[in-house]
């Protein structure tokens, strides 16, 4: 009877050992595909990079050549970026009127920009 129940255990464990190891076999092709996906999106962030660094250099240069003043067009937009940042911490009345004031120094800067083309 001691026996049977040492065969018993042992069965238990042998499936326990199976189960483990087949699922350590998954994990070992997660982690494998994971590496790849890794590998591949690196690849690809560094192509998009040498790309904007190429795009950023023909707009440098246009921009020189048109006679427009990076640095405060750069400046512009972190200004707006930021007033749009904390524009909802205020109430709704002042998120009214400067949604107002942004449209209105949009049509100002193209209005702007139409003086300089003309």
């Amino acid at each position: 009877m001691g026996f049977g129940d040492t065969a018993k255990k042992i069965q238990t464990l042998a499936d326990k050992a199976e189960r483990t190891y087949q699922k350590i076999n998954e994990l070992r092709a997660e982690v494998e595909e994971t590496q790849t996906t890794v590998l591949d999106t690196s690849e690809r962030i560094q192509r998009l990079e040498n790309e904007m660094a190429e795009q950023r250099a023909v707009l440098d240069a246009v921009a020189e050549e048109v006679g427009v003043d990076l640095e405060s067009v750069s400046t512009e937009a972190h200004i707006t970026d930021a007033e749009e940042i904390s524009g909802p911490e205020g109430d709704a009345e002042g998120a009214e009127s400067g949604g107002a004031d942004s449209d209105d120094a949009a049509g100002d800067d193209e209005s702007a920009n139409d003086d300089t083309e003309t």
